[in-house]
This record gives structure tokens, sequence and C-alpha cells, in this order.
């Protein structure tokens, strides 16, 4: 059986868990548009029940579940944040009143997470987290006929959620053609890892950020020396490419021998062509000349591990003092009592749009928006602040929409109405065709209605490498989005707005609206108006805005 110290335990030990790689996760997400947050959303989402339950002595199962799924609902950031969330909150509906767990009570709590969260997307794709859950809960249910041990079951579907995440390439080409696994996938996975730590070993995973760059193809076998990197014996990091000597034809299975006998976290790969080496060593120098039997020197490396380590050491705990710092406990969120009819809040970054939904009608602006998904609990202390009987929520990203729906059953004394827009200009769009005379269906009706009328472009940069149809992205290229898809690329925002404008602008078109982002000066947004008047002014009429918006460079919308 479990209790609750165990089962508060592992929740912790699978916040610390996600924490420490959410870079990775992140770098997971294969499209470029900056957006690569889930392993940041789901570390974010868990550590707020691990912060709750570090603050509390529940206890029994029951009230541990409680507190988790309570916290993780208010504190969940994008949809892989709230999937996470309904996850265990679906264990808490199963664990309810209960102060110990068996192993067939863990797998049914389970069951009942895997169903929420299937029930709360509208068309569940596999290949997602969605799929890791569910195989994980299959195994550990069929496993019940034979087994009944709580730490053993976990296992189980540890080991099941490891086999689907391997298996998401399969089920979603895009992956696949990446080249790599679903990051809400991994990320669910590393958190019940974390609590398998706990139920099987009664160890804590300890939190500690690992530093982490970017691994490209030329370099991909750091990655298998990555894993037997977990103590630091030698100083230097050697890693070295040979090319080899065709008249030379000496067993490459002897420089393995040797390296093995100067160093460890040996990695070497061998063909016609080529050896590429890595090793931890103290004699870097031996190790290379070893190499050079074999032919020239063609790429070296050499890092001193144990410096590394400590300066990674000293920025992670900067880090984590600075996180620790903007994370303290914020003050009681102001109430504000419901006595108008109608209210607004929107979701949005930077000062010219926060301005502006202001003017359009909105009490409350999140500050928000693409790679800076704000949590239930921010978007509900938006509503609680806004003096309405019913309040509009625009969450104007398709990444907030999910965290912005578990708001409605959080704000008891007042009505909370999602509209589901998903840019910028939808959420603009909607609140101007809002009629005060009409019930809220009719509103709802209209508001989206308007919403779809708008397409939206978007200029912003690459976060990173990816490939797209024909077309090859790098990092910190210029791309240009026609209502998310991916249709430019460019050396200059400007470039690339007038292509995207250019797609985008038809004779059916009547008004074009155009927010400058953060990253341009007034003077490069006067170059692109007068670029897009020269071009387009007898076509529609043009609306210029400031947004200082994050991200974006450029958001137009047409309609």
């Amino acid at each position: 059986m479990i209790n609750g110290e165990t089962l508060r335990q592992a929740i912790i030990s699978g916040a610390n868990n996600i924490s420490s790689i959410k870079a990775r996760i992140n770098d997971l997400n294969i499209f470029p548009v900056p957006d690569g947050d889930t392993g940041t959303n789901m570390s974010m989402t868990i550590t707020a029940a691990a912060d709750a339950l570090s603050n509390a002595e529940p206890a029994d199962v029951s009230e541990v579940s409680r507190i988790t799924a309570s916290a993780m609902l208010r504190g969940a950031r994008g949809n892989s944040g709230v999937i996470t969330s309904l996850l265990f909150r679906g264990i808490s509906k199963g664990l309810e009143g209960k102060k110990e767990a068996s192993g067939e009570d863990l797998i049914y709590a389970l069951g009942l997470g895997v169903e929420a969260a299937y029930n709360a997307v509208t068309k569940p794709t596999e290949g997602t987290i969605l799929t890791v859950a569910r195989m994980a809960y299959e195994a550990g249910n069929e496993a019940l006929e034979n087994e009944d041990d709580p730490a053993a079951l976990w296992e189980i579907v540890c080991e099941a959620a490891a086999e689907a995440l391997e298996l998401t390439p399969t089920l979603l080409p895009v992956l696949k053609k990446a080249g790599v696994v679903d990051a809400g996938g991994k990320g669910i996975l590393t958190i019940f890892e974390g609590m398998l730590s706990v139920i099987r070993d009664g160890v804590v995973v300890e939190y500690e950020e690992e530093p982490y760059e970017d691994v490209n193809d030329d370099d991909w076998f750091r990655s298998a020396a990555a894993e037997f990197d977990q103590v630091i014996n030698f100083t230097y990091c050697t890693e070295f490419i040979v090319g080899r000597d065709p008249e030379i034809t000496l067993d490459t299975n002897d420089l393995r021998l040797y390296l093995e006998t100067i160093g460890d976290s040996i990695v070497m790969v061998a063909d016609d062509e080529i050896i590429k080496v890595h090793v931890h060593t103290e004699q870097p120098g031996n190790a290379m000349q070893h190499g050079l039997e074999y032919g020239q020197l063609l790429t070296v490396k050499v890092e001193n591990m144990k410096e590394q380590h400590k300066k990674a050491k000293e920025d992670n705990e900067k880090a984590k003092a600075k996180a620790e710092k903007e994370t303290e406990k914020p003050a009681e969120p102001v109430i504000a009592e419901p006595v108008e009819e109608y209210g607004f809040v929107a979701v949005a970054a930077g000062e010219g749009l926060t301005n502006l939904f202001n003017e359009l009608g909105c009490a409350n602006v999140v500050s928000g928006g693409q790679s800076m998904n704000p949590s239930t609990d921010d978007i509900l202390a938006a509503v609680l602040a806004t003096p309405a009987k019913k309040v509009f929520v625009l969450p104007n990203n398709k990444n907030i929409i999910m965290a912005a729906r578990q708001t409605v059953e959080l704000a008891e004394d007042r009505e909370v109405i999602i509209v589901p827009t998903r840019t910028i200009p939808q959420g603009m769009s909607a609140l101007l065709v809002f009629d005060p005379d009409s019930d809220v269906e009719t509103n709802v009706e209209n508001m989206m209605q308007a919403a779809k009328n708008v397409a939206t472009g978007q200029v912003t940069f690459a976060a990173r490498d990816s490939e797209f149809g024909s077309k090859k992205i790098k990092e910190g290229d210029i791309i240009g989005l026609d209502n998310g898809k991916l249709t430019v690329t460019e050396r200059t925002a400007n470039k690339a707005l007038y292509k995207l404008a250019k797609s985008m602008i038809n004779k059916e078109m009547s008004f074009v609206t155009l927010i400058s982002g953060e990253g341009i000066s007034d003077e490069e947004a006067a170059k692109a108006v007068e670029m897009l008047e020269n071009k387009f002014a007898d076509q529609v009429d043009i609306t210029y805005i400031k947004g200082d918006q994050p991200v974006y460079y450029y958001i137009f919308s047409v309609e």
C-alpha cells in the first residue's frame, strides 16, 4: 500500500525530475516558431503542486491527491500543462476518500486521469502525451491480473510509457521526419519515472538542472556519451575525428582498447572514411596521438569538465535563486464585486496591445502569449478582478485556450465565457462586434464568426533548425505565417511582411491592420506602412498600431 507521505514525495520527485530536463524536452518541439516550451509548461504545472505539498502535511493519499490536483489546475500552463493537470485531477478522483492506495487503486485512478485528458481535447491526436498516458494505463491495467504491488505496477506503467513514447514518430509523420519523439509524451514519462524512484526505491529525485546544448548532426555521438556522464572521474572531455588513411589497415578495436586504459565514457564510431572518438581522460594528447596512427586529425575539441561543471553549478544556483525570487507567493488576488452585467479579459503582451485591449473594453489584460503562456490562476485572477456578472475571456492564442477553460468552474461568483480566439487580431475583431443588448449565446456566436472572418499574418524568427515541405529553415531565419502555416522565409522582417501581405491580400479584402512588435524601430515600421500603402492602398484601408509585442516583429490582420 502507498501512504500519503509516499505519494507526497513521489509528486515532488516527479516535479524535480522534469524540471531538471525541461530544456531538453523544450528542444523536442519541431516547429520553428518560438513555441518550444512544453517542458517549461509541464514543469511549472507540476511544480505548483510540489510547492503546495512542501508547505502542507497531508495525512492520507486522498488529501495529497486533492492538494496536487487543485494546485496543478490553477498552475496549469499551455495545452501540455493543462493535459498534465487533468491526468492528476483524474487520479485525485480515483483516490478520493482513501487513506492508502493499493496497486489496483493507483491504476484505476490513472485510468480516470487518462479518460479526463481525452475528454478535454476536442479532437485527440494519437502520437502525443495522450497516447503515452493511455498505453501506460492499459499496460498497468492488464498487469493487474498477475500483480498487485504498487511499485511493480508503476514500474510497468513507466516501461509501457517509454515504449509508447518510442512509437510516437510512427503515429505522427511530422515527428518521424524530424527524428524526434513527442515532447509532451517525454514530459509525462519523466514525471512518472520521478514518481517511480520514490514508490519503488524510496528515493526523491533531486532538482539539478542540466546544462544543455543542442546536439547537431556532426557531434551526435556526444548524446550517447552523456548517458554515463553521472560522475566526473576525469578532467578532460576529448573529442576528435580522424580522416582514415586507406593504406593503414590497423584494427580500430585496438584504439578503443587503448582508450579504455586512459579514460571512460568512451563512444567511438568508425567507417571506411572516418573515426569519431569521445573519451573522458587525463591524457587528451595521448588519445589524439593514438588516433593519428590511423590517419589525419580533422577536428579536435577538448573541454575541462570540472571547470564546466563548477561554472554550470554556479549558473544553476543563480538561476534557481532568481526563479525562487520570481515565484514567491504572490499577494492575494483582488476580487471585484460583480456589479456590472458584462466584462472582458484578454491575453496579450506588449504595452501597445495592452492599451489597445483596454480601449476596446477589457477591464483586465493578462500578460502572455506565444512562449509566455499564463497559468489558469493568472487568468482566474484577472476574471475575479473584473467587476462583472458575466466575464468573456479571449485567450488570443491556441496554447492558452485550454488553460482559460479551466477558470469556468473556479470562478464561483460569476459566469465565465471563453471565446476561443487563437490570435490577437481575432480577439480584436471579436470585441468589436459585441452587442450588450444581445444574450450570451448570440454574442459568442457573433464574436466567433467575426474571428473566423479574420486572416492573421505573423512575422517572427525561427527558434530552431527545421524542415517543412521543401523549405529548409535555419535558426534565426525570418519567417512568415499565414494563419499559422509557414509560407515565407526571408532575411529581414520587412521583406517577409511584404511577401506575406502579397499572398494574403486579395480583391475581396477591405481592411488591413498592421501591428509592430518590440523588435521593430519606428523608422522600420514607417517603411513597412509606406511599403504596404504603395502596393495595396487602392485595394484596402490600412491601419497601423504600435503593439510592442515580443516574439512577433509584425502581426497583421486581413478582412
